[in-house]
């Protein structure tokens, strides 16, 4: 299940039928720049897969994100396995440029931390961003999040600083 809506946002399920909206997503190349530029067809057909398959075992998934007002599709945000048997996770999140700067990336993570702490009861959050990624890099360190190394991301060949977070911090 979801998160609850925020104040301007709602999440809902990825669905099969959803390659569409995720394209609009994942093929954009500004959303894509620092995560190994967009996606083909079939890369988005097994984003989209992994995503159901992701929520039918774990219950979690990176959740596509609307706006309350419009029911615009904003983006997503959420979380996949990293160690689900120790109840470790990584959140992320992707918008679409029209919603940069504006505060939902910020205000989604802060729902999907809120639930995963709360509901799915994880012991720990971990996130990547790529080493030039100045926004992405700011609104983890904003959430909490302390940097513990680096992550190699394959899709970008390069090592990703790696922060994880847990409830107890600030």
């Amino acid at each position: 299940m979801p998160p609850p809506p925020t104040a301007r946002l709602e999440f809902r399920r990825w669905r099969a039928e959803d390659a569409d909206l995720a394209s609009t997503l994942w093929c954009d190349p500004r959303v894509m720049q620092f995560l190994g530029g967009p996606y083909s067809a079939d890369e988005v057909r097994e984003r989209l897969a992994r995503e159901v398959a992701n929520d039918a075992q774990f219950g979690i998934q990176y959740w596509p994100v609307f706006t309350r007002e419009t029911n615009e599709f904003a983006g997503c945000c959420g979380l996949k396995p990293h160690r689900p048997d120790d109840c470790e996770y990584e959140i992320g999140f992707h918008f679409l440029p029209k919603f940069w700067g504006g505060g939902y990336a910020s205000e989604a993570a802060r729902a999907v931390m809120a639930w995963a702490f709360e509901e799915f009861k994880v012991s720990a959050l971990f996130a990547g961003h790529h080493p030039e990624n100045e926004a992405s890099r700011a609104l983890l360190r904003k959430l909490g999040f302390e940097v513990l190394g680096t992550h190699f991301f394959a899709r970008t060949g390069l090592d990703h600083p790696w922060l994880r977070r847990i409830q107890s911090a600030p």
